[in-house]
């Protein structure tokens, strides 16, 4: 067993395998709980443990509810030039985007930009794993997803929104390292505040409200987070609304604010080839040498280093991939549960 400050490690093969295990007993079909496995891990490689395998068994969870289906059988709802329309069939969230990022690099391959929603998906994680794979296949990737809302509207008490992510990736000469931007339009994930009351910490007072609309520190509490910015972020989240949801024909918000219905997630990868542009042989060089300018500007006091979007995920994945991947106590702890409630051998490293 290793233990680091509190945490213990394992490494990402035996990690995946393990999570891919628990997903297949949760209900997923073996693709499926690959696919969703290889996500989440993805996601602790590079320090983004509020959407890690933490989420498992909150996934096992929404396929006993009914809200993913293990077996689920996504089709082309929709083809029209560059656009294609996937209806999900609630298929898990790591294979529904999947399918759209692949898709819209097919599209951009023969139109120059591909543009491919999936609708009624699952939870996707975190969404800068699809614009990188857009992005290592040499085009410039733009992800976003959309769900019910989880966020203050700015100006209001409630939750109005969600904390809709919006990734952008472009290629560099180094094709193992595109410049990556992942955000959610949130002041924090609502992962985050998962995490932090699997570690058992407070949270900063600007993250989150409780039921009542009060900042809370106690990530227990939080029932919605704020946005992002403020107006800035909620404007941003309720844009996405429009063009993932609105657009895919599958509304979210409004369901839920004005019928009291749950429409499920909603995904849109678009992927545009910089050959369109003309742009082939210069391109991935103009990129990189943007970044060394930006790498190049004097940094701040206190500051070491500038970094640029993605930078700190990469090099942390590096040293997570020799040493192992640390996982909060709590983590640890729900993954050991579900396994002995399934009858899985549960890795050394997590005894």
């Amino acid at each position: 067993m290793t233990v680091t400050q509190g945490k213990k490690v394992i490494l990402k093969e035996a990690l995946e395998a393990f999570s891919a295990d628990l997903l297949r007993a949760g209900g997923l079909d073996a693709k499926y709980a690959s696919q969703s496995a290889e996500l989440l891990v993805w996601a602790n490689l590079r320090g983004a443990e509020s959407h890690g395998v933490l989420r498992i068994p909150r996934y096992i969870e929404m396929v006993e509810l009914g809200i993913v289906k293990g077996n689920a059988n996504p089709v082309v709802a929709r083809e029209f030039g560059a656009i294609t329309v996937i209806e999900g069939d609630l298929v898990p969230g790591a294979s529904g985007m999947a399918m759209a990022a692949d898709k819209a690099i097919e599209l951009a391959t023969q139109f120059g930009i591909g543009f491919c929603s999936v609708v009624r998906t699952s939870h996707a994680g975190a969404i800068g794993y699809f614009a990188e794979k857009v992005a290592k296949s040499g085009m410039v990737g733009m992800v976003m997803t959309a769900s019910k809302p989880l966020m203050v509207y700015h100006g209001s008490r409630a939750q109005g929104v969600s904390t809709n992510p919006l990734s952008i990736a472009a290629p560099s000469k180094n094709p193992a390292r595109p410049i990556i931007l992942d955000m959610s339009t949130a002041a924090v994930a609502l992962g985050k505040v998962m995490a932090a009351k699997d570690a058992g910490r407070s949270i900063p007072h600007d993250w989150g409200v409780d039921s009542t609309g009060v900042a809370t520190t106690d990530p227990a509490k939080v029932k919605a987070v704020l946005p992002m910015a403020g107006p800035k972020g909620s404007g941003l989240s309720l844009m996405i609304e429009i063009l993932v949801s609105v657009l895919g024909g599958n509304p979210l918000i409004s369901a839920a604010l004005m019928e009291k219905t749950d429409a499920g997630f909603n995904g849109l990868v678009i992927a545009i080839s910089p050959s369109a542009f003309g742009a082939d042989a210069g391109f991935e060089e103009n990129v990189d040498q943007l970044a060394r300018a930006i790498k190049s500007l004097p940094p701040a006091i206190g500051v070491d280093e500038v970094f640029l979007p993605g930078e700190r995920g990469f090099r942390l994945g590096e040293k997570r991939l020799e040493k192992g991947i640390p996982l909060a106590s709590g983590t640890v702890g729900r993954l050991v549960e579900e396994a002995r409630k399934y009858g899985i051998s549960v890795p050394l490293e997590l005894l």
